[in-house]
């Protein structure tokens, strides 16, 4: 089968001729249709991701497709059967193998590319502004990398939870595309002061940030007392380190979040979660923003756009 596999960390990607992998007991093999790309991927390419497999792997957390064959004395979703996977790696391929407890139904609602650009981005903020930080309605909330996979659906979500929300990125045509998700107040992460603007409104009851660096330093100083702030990643390559004694003074809190993290000790965070989520989709109340798809032959032009920051929302790769 034709997978887009990552042989060294030292030299790009390539689409590469491998085994079709054969379902164990236990799992399902999935024909793959669409895969969505997440930043976790290129820092994956590099080995610096915190689950970064063994060499060689096939890239690709999040998935979408049709139950292909079962492993041997498995029970799990019926061949021909729409699903969605978080499997963590192995997306890029026409063929991949997961644990049948892992997929979950299609909803009719949602095509494959919708299913595939959905559980890492709408998961993330929905399970860090709702179970982490207790949103609450009328509460200012600051999403730094509003345009980005994560932060364009905190800023949906956090509107849809009844926040005053605060859409923070670089330039003017990304703050457009969080503006039409729902934010109310537009901060120009290229030319305004971010924390002049952001106490400008109030102050932050909350700090989504998926960025990291000058941006979080920026956020954290323009808190309200009481504030919670959720570190989600750290696109800028900037790891902050934050002084406890401004924590004391404001009575802060940080609180972390990688979402991942809860399928190993806490799935059914993310189970309600999805639940959740997949209501407010047939609802019509959210839907994911996929800015470009490319066809497998172009994984590597797809992580690009990323890479270089040309993409807003979702970007996902369709296997043919």
């Amino acid at each position: 089968m034709r997978a887009f596999q990552v042989t060294s960390h030292d030299t790009p990607p390539a689409v590469q001729e491998v085994p079709t992998p054969e379902p164990k007991k236990g799992e399902i093999r999935v024909r793959i249709r669409a895969c969505a790309l997440n930043f976790g991927d290129l820092l994956m390419m590099k080995g610096t991701y915190q689950a970064t497999p063994p060499l060689p792997f096939i890239l690709g957390m999040e998935v979408a497709g049709e139950v292909e064959s079962l492993g041997p004395d498995t029970k799990g979703p019926a061949v021909g059967s729409k699903v969605l996977v978080f499997g963590g790696q192995g997306g890029l391929a026409e063929f991949g193998c997961y644990p049948a407890e892992s997929a979950v139904p299609l909803p009719d609602s949602m095509t494959f590319e919708e299913a595939a650009a959905f559980p890492v981005a709408y998961g993330t903020s929905h399970v860090a502004l709702d179970y982490r930080a207790r949103l609450q309605e009328g509460e200012n909330l600051l999403v730094l990398g509003a345009a980005g996979g994560v932060g364009l659906t905190a800023v949906e979500i956090g509107k849809l939870m009844g926040a005053n929300v605060i859409a923070c990125a670089r330039g003017a045509e990304k703050l457009e595309v969080a503006k039409k998700m729902g934010a109310d107040h537009l901060i120009d992460a290229g030319s305004e002061d971010i924390r002049d603007a952001v106490k400008a409104l109030g102050g932050a009851d909350v700090v989504y940030d998926p960025v990291g660096g000058d941006q979080f330093k920026a956020a954290f100083r323009a808190c309200r007392p009481e504030a919670r702030l959720l570190p989600i990643g750290f696109a800028s390559g900037d790891i902050p380190q934050i002084p406890a004694n401004h924590l004391l003074v404001k009575n802060l809190t940080v609180m972390g979040l990688y979402w991942g993290g809860y399928m190993a000790f806490k799935p059914q965070v993310i189970l309600n979660s999805m639940r959740t989520l997949f209501g407010w989709h047939a609802e019509g109340k959210i839907k994911p923003h996929i800015s470009h798809v490319l066809p497998l032959e172009q994984a590597g032009e797809a992580y690009e756009l990323m890479r270089t920051r040309k993409s807003t929302g979702k970007v996902v790769v369709t296997v043919e």
